[in-house]
């Protein structure tokens, strides 16, 4: 079986932000160096493998970021290291692969997690069919979403996220006025999450890093004075008469994440108890065009596998690519919104697209002990209709 030993993760910056200037690879890194700081009896050379989550790999995040990072870290160069690609999904890719290699006994100890800089995300030129075309090229922006698209795939499958998530609230017709409601509400409860002191265990502060000047302590997107009526105000982004909005979403931004996974019988080697067992994994895909409501079903598959029903979750962290599909999922799953996104979400923490897994799986981890709840679930949509969840069993003593 596999465990949560310890998380750790740098404040997410705004896309052009105060973590503009730091490499992908030098965030990685920042994360690694903040997770194995927490079990310094750990040996480095005794980690199985790196594995790591990265949506890009286009620009300084290529050449497998995970092996990369773990360099740049300081680990031995017997440390193996690979990188996935699930998208948004990334990193909880990450940690199910990791996770599994210490169910089958291919590893003791996994550190998995993920990264992105979005701002750093670099334009790209397709190479041309025959050699020096006389016409213009056009460069493209690899920072989100379709680029660069097969002409032979459906355009329903094709359109931008944003109207993905126009034409979910359609199908479930969900109000703008209940999408700005939920932002302000991820925003007010992440700013409350910092001035409490959650994150301050979680979160590797960006002083004297890898870049000389960067500094930052907190999240760069939350806006603790949200309100849904502020939010109101904020015009449609993607359909003149939309309800979603640059409010209701998540931002890009820049950032990385890591989990430290291994066996009970690693706890002697790590020198630290176990948090909680990965006890279900889900994985689902559904039309392109529905990614935000994937969720759905990979966290209901995830839950059939640890054989436990909702009745039985006191936690969800659903990471927040847009209110909209947030609502939607938590609607199906008809569950008690309070228990989701406890300490905020991405709309107010960001959303760097390889760490986010990671980060809520980390979170999860953590909100489990502090409501002393025995069972939590972490979910990710994924674009082109995918999506991923973890189920957490907390171990730590006074777990319901």
């Amino acid at each position: 079986m596999a465990f949560v030993y310890a998380a750790a993760r740098t404040p997410f910056g705004r896309f052009n932000g105060a973590l503009s200037g730091v490499r992908p690879d030098d965030l990685a890194a920042t994360a690694i160096t903040g997770v194995l700081a927490k079990a310094p009896a750990l040996d480095p050379a005794g980690i199985g493998e790196i594995v790591w989550g990265c949506a890009n790999q286009a620009g300084e995040d290529n050449r497998n970021v995970g092996r990369m990072a773990g360099l740049l870290a300081g680990l031995p160069v017997s440390v193996p290291a690979t990188t996935v690609n699930r998208l948004c999904g990334s990193s909880l890719d990450a940690a199910i692969i990791g996770s599994r290699a210490i169910d089958t006994g291919d590893a003791d100890v996994v550190l998995v997690g993920g990264v992105e800089s979005m701002t750093r995300a670099p334009w790209v030129l397709p190479k041309p069919d025959r050699a020096f075309p006389a016409g213009n090229v056009t460069a493209v922006s690899t920072t989100l979403g379709w680029r660069l698209v097969n002409p032979k795939m459906p355009a329903e499958w094709t359109v931008s996220l944003g109207e993905c998530n126009e034409r979910l609230q359609e199908r479930f017709g969900i109000p703008r006025e209940r999408q700005d409601a939920f932002a302000a509400r991820s925003h007010r409860l992440a700013a409350a999450a910092w001035d409490e002191g959650f994150y301050d265990d979680l979160v590797v502060p960006m002083k004297a890093g890898p870049v000389e000047g960067v500094e930052l302590y907190r999240d760069e997107s939350i806006r603790a004075g949200s309100t849904p009526e502020k939010l109101a105000g904020l015009k449609p982004s993607f359909r003149p008469d939309g309800t979603i909005t640059a409010g209701n979403a998540s931002p890009l931004n820049d950032g990385s994440a890591a989990v430290l996974l291994g066996s009970e019988a690693a706890a002697g080697r790590i020198g630290l108890d176990p948090v909680a067992r990965i006890a279900g994994r889900g994985a689902a895909a559904l039309d392109p065009q529905m990614f935000g409501f994937a969720p759905v079903e990979a966290a209901n598959r995830a839950l059939e596998r640890a054989g436990i029903g909702w009745d039985r979750v006191g936690a969800v962290e659903l990471n927040e690519a847009f209110a909209v599909q947030s609502l939607a999922c938590v609607d199906a799953w008809r569950i008690d919104s309070e228990i989701v996104n406890t300490r905020g979400g991405a709309i107010a923490i960001g959303h760097p697209l390889g760490a986010s897994g990671a980060r809520i799986l980390g979170t999860l981890a953590r909100v489990l002990v502090e409501r002393r709840a025995r069972y939590g679930v972490a979910a990710i949509c994924i674009g082109v209709g995918q999506a991923l969840a973890v189920v957490l069993e907390n171990v730590t003593e006074g777990a319901a």
